[in-house]
């Protein structure tokens, strides 16, 4: 019985809970009875130091962890060098955003990234991103679906400023770098404010 479950009484009851072995079962008038002790606990197999390795992964060299820290935070701190305009934009969208987020950022079988609404539905780039550095950082690391991080920044960018101008935040002719971009007022900035609430956690 121990190590796989046991039914016990029309229920079944994991084996590591039950902690049981069954020593008997008979019969008697038509009723069944079942005798049951209490197993053994198991015991560690061994109380013996860990090793410092396990013989498996390599060292995070810094060429590696800079392959990684491409985060930007919402005041441009981690934006490259690069720029790229509406027009730009237009193309990559068409090359690899439209077949998911539809010709005009309406959306199909992914998100609809244009829309800017007082309602704030649906919940698009233009009703409820606060900081426009969020697209370069999203664009950046998880698109193309297909092939994300393949796209370089000038044409990151270029997206940035298509989708941007789409919900009518910045003009057609804008150029978007690490400069304009943290300089864009989101619609929806004014719908984010500092959790000032105590006596819990303080980090949410």
């Amino acid at each position: 019985m121990i190590g796989t479950d046991a039914r016990v009484l029309g229920r079944v009851v994991p084996a590591a809970t039950l902690a049981i072995t069954m020593l008997g079962l008979s019969i008697t008038g038509g009723r069944v009875s079942v005798t049951y002790a209490q197993a053994t606990p198991p015991q560690r197999a061994s109380s013996t130091a860990l090793p410092d390795t396990f013989g498996f992964g390599r060292p995070a060299t810094p060429d590696a962890i800079a392959k990684l820290d491409i985060d930007v935070m919402p005041d441009g701190t981690g934006l490259p060098p690069g720029s790229g305009t509406v027009a730009d934009g237009a193309q990559t969208w068409g090359r690899f955003c439209r077949g998911c987020h539809g010709p005009e950022g309406e959306g199909g079988s992914a998100a609809p990234l244009v829309g800017h609404d007082p309602s704030g539905r649906p919940l698009t780039v233009g009703n409820h991103w606060p900081y426009a550095t969020t697209l370069y950082d999203y664009i950046n690391r998880a698109m193309p679906r297909t092939a994300p991080g393949t796209l370089t920044p000038d044409q990151v960018y270029g997206l940035a400023a298509w989708i941007l101008a789409k919900n009518e935040i910045i003009a057609d002719d804008a150029v978007m770098n690490a400069e304009t971009l943290p300089a864009v007022v989101m619609p929806a900035l004014g719908r984010f404010v500092p959790d000032d609430r105590r006596g819990g956690p303080e980090v949410r």
